[in-house]
């Protein structure tokens, strides 16, 4: 069966070029980073780029962070899956996720279907899907948040992939996926000691999520209210959702998911000074923890 290494790299790709991507995977595997995650919003297709980013790497398992299931059926998931584990000796990792209402009904085109009602259904329709190469070891875990997703994470793929979550919510999810499940928690990391500018950088990122409830709603099942959701977050929400601070205050926290019951942590490298472009300092600050 199939393991997965401690720590990961998550980032968001749809503005880089070849070259930039080449550079990055490259890179990632090159500071031996177990897996490289990345998302599917408005730009790279998931699956064409997930063999983009293999065909690069000769170690690095590839993940799906994740991709949407409104944006291909479940046989052609399926199809994508195995060809690339198949094609690329079983590095690719299928992270599937319901998305959210506003991405696939304005967007694509679709109907939002009740997310849990959805995700089993996809399920069934993938494992009946019948296709003529071989069928490797699946390799497919769940963006799951709420309680429901997460078994459901738990009970039919390898496990749950959470984003943008507390060590504490990591402690609850391990608890409903059992302790062999693969739980792979996603924490923002900004190496800079310098309060103001950490929490710049946090609110820059976070303006994209706070609209959503997917989000939201977890918060408040964590503790965090309204009041934290206004403007660009409060100082409480930007702190808990971006560690920041030295070397080694960051690995300190990155630690806590770990002990909460964390099984994998891809932790996404905000820069400094906002731009998009990945901190390395932050990767070799983290790599081996």
């Amino acid at each position: 069966m199939k393991k997965i290494g401690r720590l990961g790299v998550w980032v968001a790709v749809d503005f880089l070029s070849r070259s930039q991507v080449i550079e990055l995977v490259q890179g990632v595997e090159r500071l031996k980073f177990d897996t490289f995650w990345y998302p599917e919003a408005f730009g790279y297709e998931s699956l064409v780029f997930g063999g983009f980013a293999l065909s690069q790497t000769s170690r690095l398992n590839v993940a799906s962070g994740i991709a949407n299931i409104y944006a291909r059926d479940a046989t052609a998931s399926t199809a994508g899956h195995d060809s690339l584990n198949n094609l690329h000796d079983g590095r690719f990792i299928l992270g599937l996720g319901v998305s959210h209402r506003p991405m696939v009904q304005d967007f694509r085109g679709h109907d939002y279907g009740k997310p849990v009602s959805a995700m089993r259904s996809y399920l069934d329709a993938m494992e009946k899907a019948e296709l003529l190469i071989a069928k490797p070891e699946r390799n497919i875990v769940l963006a799951a948040l709420g309680p429901k997703m997460t078994a459901l994470a738990g009970e039919r793929t390898r496990g749950a992939h959470s984003y943008l979550v507390t060590p504490e919510h990591t402690a609850r999810s391990r608890a409903i996926l059992g302790p062999d499940k693969w739980l792979c928690v996603e924490q923002k990391i900004c190496l800079t000691t310098d309060a103001a500018t950490a929490r710049t950088a946090a609110a820059q990122v976070l303006e994209l999520y706070l609209p959503w409830p997917n989000y939201t709603n977890n918060w408040l099942s964590l503790g965090f209210t309204p009041e934290d959701f206004k403007g660009h977050g409060s100082e409480r929400l930007l702190d808990a959702m971006v560690i920041w601070g030295s070397a080694k205050e960051i690995r300190a926290r990155l630690q806590a998911h770990f002990d909460a019951g964390a099984s994998h942590v891809c932790v996404q490298p905000l820069n400094p000074d906002g731009s998009r472009f990945v901190d390395w300092r932050a990767l070799e600050a983290v790599a081996g923890l």
